[in-house]
């Protein structure tokens, strides 16, 4: 894994804390020549980028970047590229768990899951596609969730943002191809991470730590895997859910889960 991105300069968006953090910490650690954190949170930002620069000296930059507006985006990527000189890496781990009743869930709130959760992304491609055909190289990798294979109850807005944004990645993986810029999705699998406390409750005594999570997904793009899954239960996921044969089972499943929740029992 650390010969993939020992030299390689790494743009990770949601890059102040969680996973986006363990992310950038692992490709320092791998002898990445430069990161930069991008992140709306400027105290985060700000403790982060200081802390890691006094470990790599020079090889860190932070910069404030609201992903659901394209201008920050794109400015964010200018001086990106003005701080490595290229970019070989991109990484949108930038986004949020969404849950509420479908009910309660107004066209503002789904335009604002979809701009955090999706547009975040396609403009950091948009911006980021340019310099790496110049480059003539270049690997994309979009975090999603294992939710896009799990659809929940009250999680409809969180499942359909993280569904687009796969069937996105996945499509643009062989469009690019042949420009030799290559394009993974990958999920995190469950992770203990403050996207538990924005929605009200505590991560399950088997999430991973987000640094487990980081080397799952860096060593699945390093081999260039098509879809990185970050846990067994995303593998599962993945296999199971759309399986005509486990309809059945699948059904069961996921009413169980929608009538807890409906009770007021959290599960997963």
């Amino acid at each position: 894994m650390k010969e993939y991105y020992e030299n390689k300069v790494a743009v990770v968006t949601g890059g102040a804390s969680g996973i986006g953090l363990a992310l950038a910490e692992t490709l320092l650690s791998c002898e990445a020549k430069q990161v930069v954190l991008a992140d709306l949170n400027d105290e985060n930002l700000k403790q982060e980028t200081e802390r890691l620069d006094r470990v790599y000296p020079g090889k860190v930059l932070g910069l404030h970047c609201n992903i659901t507006k394209e201008g920050d985006v794109q400015g964010m990527i200018r001086k990106a590229v003005e701080f490595g000189g290229r970019i070989d890496i991109l990484i949108n781990n930038a986004g949020a768990g969404l849950g509420g009743l479908f009910d309660k869930q107004t066209n503002e709130d789904w335009e604002k899951a979809f701009a955090l959760n999706f547009y975040g992304a396609l403009y950091g491609i948009r911006a980021v596609l340019p310099i790496m055909r110049k480059q003539g190289s270049g690997h994309i990798v979009d975090i999603i969730s294992g939710i896009a294979f799990s659809p929940m109850a009250q999680q409809t807005m969180y499942s359909a943002t993280k569904a687009a944004l796969n069937g996105l990645t996945l499509a643009l993986r062989y469009e690019l191809w042949d420009e030799n810029i290559r394009v993974t999705s990958a999920t995190p699998g469950t992770t203990a991470t403050p996207i538990w406390k924005t929605g009200g409750c505590e991560p399950p005594p088997s999430a991973q730590s987000p640094e487990q999570s980081a080397q799952t997904i860096l060593a699945g793009v390093a081999k260039n895997e098509r879809l990185v899954l970050g846990d067994q239960d995303d593998v599962s996921g993945a296999k199971n859910c759309f399986n005509p044969d486990y309809a059945a089972g699948m059904d069961d499943y996921f009413l169980n889960v929608a009538r807890k929740r409906r009770s007021g029992e959290w599960v997963v």
